[in-house]
């Protein structure tokens, strides 16, 4: 058998009503190009598999490599660059895709409908790490004692009588998730009266303390006016990571980006069902199906440090991520990594080389300056050289 190869790889751009100006083309030190530009695909996933340079003549892009070597890529990295917010969303387990797949291929709608819920069987558990200071996110469900405490401010500012409604909801059950979760299904049932609350919030002159959300409601409503998702939005985290932060996004966790620049790495699936703050497919039934109503403190992960220059965001250090096999290493200097998997690399700064085996073997070895992308046919023992940001995709030795 032959040993690993280094081989140049090339990213598909998602150019998204929501992404930044240029945003993909300008954090690869590329010149920006006049339209949004969402997300940098780097993946095997069919939607937009990335192209690579294989010498071989074998294979143009990682779809054909998967299909050709008979394995799957697990795991699908990507660069993120918003400028307005996404979508009120969550993902399925692996579970409840496969069973929602197997409902839809036999039932309809068409595999590549806009109104189809379910693209592939998959689940699409992720990790989002902030490139810069400044990613801003919603992000979990509060604690319902935030929740209440927030209507209570309200009531005094906003003139609906569906606050009592969404606090008679909230407050029905003695278990909490349950309560969230009737609120929830309240808030996104059409109700006319949730559409007058959600009028009222945009109209109110919110303050005390309820003048923290002012900023949100006028951010939400002026890219969806009258959208109920900027009610649920009220009893979602904010969080605000600084570069090298992160969250955990598992099955059912409800979340919303509502902008910056970040790096991901996900189950290579793109189900996503979403609830509101869109203009795509809303799937409120099925959303709610999958949801995890509990309340909580936002998810954040935390990195490993396993040598020196090398950290490493595992799932697997969370108990909803136990059974995930990939993980994300930032290297910012020289390094020595093993791999359980072929891996993709992403230089956000500075230059490195990166190494898979003997330096005269054939394709074994790549510099790649900032924007630079490579992948790894196998598991290796990778030597990496050099200074700056670069992330590394990939499962554990």
């Amino acid at each position: 058998m032959t040993g690993a190869r280094v081989l140049p790889l090339t990213g598909v751009v998602r150019d998204y009503a929501w992404g930044r100006v240029g945003g993909i083309s300008a954090a690869l030190g590329q010149e920006p190009g006049d339209g949004p530009e969402a997300e940098l695909w780097l993946g095997a996933h069919s939607g937009a598999p990335a192209k690579v340079v294989d010498g071989s003549g074998q294979w143009d892009d990682l779809a054909q490599w998967q299909e050709s070597n008979g394995e799957d890529l697990p795991y699908l990295m990507k660069l993120l660059a918003a400028a307005s917010p996404l979508s009120l969303q969550a993902h399925p387990s692996t579970e409840q895709a496969r069973a929602g797949y197997a409902r839809e291929e036999e039932r309809g709608p068409a595999r590549d409908a806009p109104d189809r819920s379910y693209k592939d069987p998959h689940a699409k558990p992720e990790v989002v790490v902030a490139v810069e200071d400044g990613f801003d996110a919603l992000c979990g469900f509060r604690p319902v004692e935030e929740v209440l405490a927030l209507l209570d401010a309200l009531g005094g500012q906003v003139d609906a009588q569906g606050l009592e409604t969404w606090r008679s909801r909230l407050t029905g059950s003695a278990d909490p998730a349950t309560g969230v979760r009737d609120a929830v299904a309240w808030l996104l049932s059409g109700d006319p009266a949730v559409e007058e609350l959600v009028r009222a919030l945009g109209e109110a002159d919110l303050t005390g303390p309820a003048g923290g959300e002012a900023e949100l409601v006028r951010l939400l409503a002026g890219h969806h006016p009258g959208d109920a998702g900027i009610a649920v939005a009220f009893m979602l985290n904010r969080v605000t990571l600084r570069a090298g932060e992160a969250l955990w996004l598992p099955a059912g966790n409800v979340h919303a980006y509502l902008s910056g620049l970040g790096v991901e790495v996900m189950d290579p699936s793109d189900n996503v069902l979403r609830g509101g703050l869109t203009g795509k497919h809303v799937d409120v039934p099925e959303l709610l199906r999958v949801l995890d109503f509990t309340p909580g403190p936002p998810p954040r992960l935390v990195p490993v440090e396993v040598a020196a220059g090398v950290r490493a965001y595992r799932p697997s250090t969370q108990a909803s991520g136990a059974d995930v096999p990939w993980q994300l290493l930032e290297v910012t200097g020289p390094a020595e990594v093993g791999t359980g998997s072929p891996s993709i690399a992403l230089v956000l700064g500075g230059e490195f080389t990166v190494a898979a085996g003997a330096d005269d073997a054939e394709d074994a070895t790549l510099t790649l300056g900032r924007g630079g992308t490579c992948f790894v046919d196998r598991p290796a023992s990778l030597r990496i050289e050099g200074q700056g940001r670069l992330f590394l995709a990939t499962t554990p030795p």
